[in-house]
């Protein structure tokens, strides 16, 4: 994926570009996870832009005929805020603020986002190692019927 070059003729991006209405900004403005979706699929050595391969990229994993492996191991990956290929207690509770929003009136209190956590992983952590891995987060979402259809972009 990204930066290994589009196979559609630069006609057919140009093409493409002009019949897209919505820019990327527009489509990720609403998202929580915006910024961590463009730094996972930028290929720019900051990874704070998008090329157009990798909006293209984007739009693969999020469409409906990217197969579950695939989405379940971006959203893995979005959801992994500090990249060490683990989701810890950390990226989880960035994760459920991401989810609740962080206003004072959606924000869980140290007690509840503790207690969510301690589910989390106890429903999720198979090894017991403290954190969830690929493959545990893969099995999570192999029980949730509804994620592959859920996560996607509608345009």
């Amino acid at each position: 994926m990204g930066g290994s070059g589009s196979r559609l003729s630069k006609e057919l991006l140009a093409e493409y570009q002009d019949l897209t209405f919505l820019t990327k900004q527009e489509i990720l403005l609403a998202n929580p996870f915006k910024e961590r979706i463009c730094m996972v699929f930028s290929t720019s050595p900051t990874r704070d832009s998008l090329s157009f391969e990798d909006f293209l990229d984007l739009l693969s994993v999020f469409s409906d005929t990217a197969t579950p492996d695939i989405k379940s191991h971006y959203a893995f990956r979005i959801f992994d805020f500090d990249d060490d290929g683990t989701l810890d207690r950390e990226d989880l509770s960035r994760l459920v603020n991401c989810l609740t929003g962080e206003g004072e009136d959606t924000r869980l209190s140290a007690s509840e986002m503790k207690q969510l956590i301690d589910n989390i992983l106890e429903e999720s952590d198979i090894d017991r190692d403290g954190t969830i891995n690929l493959s545990e987060f893969q099995h999570v979402i192999s029980r949730s019927p509804d994620f592959a259809s859920s996560f996607k972009i509608v345009l």
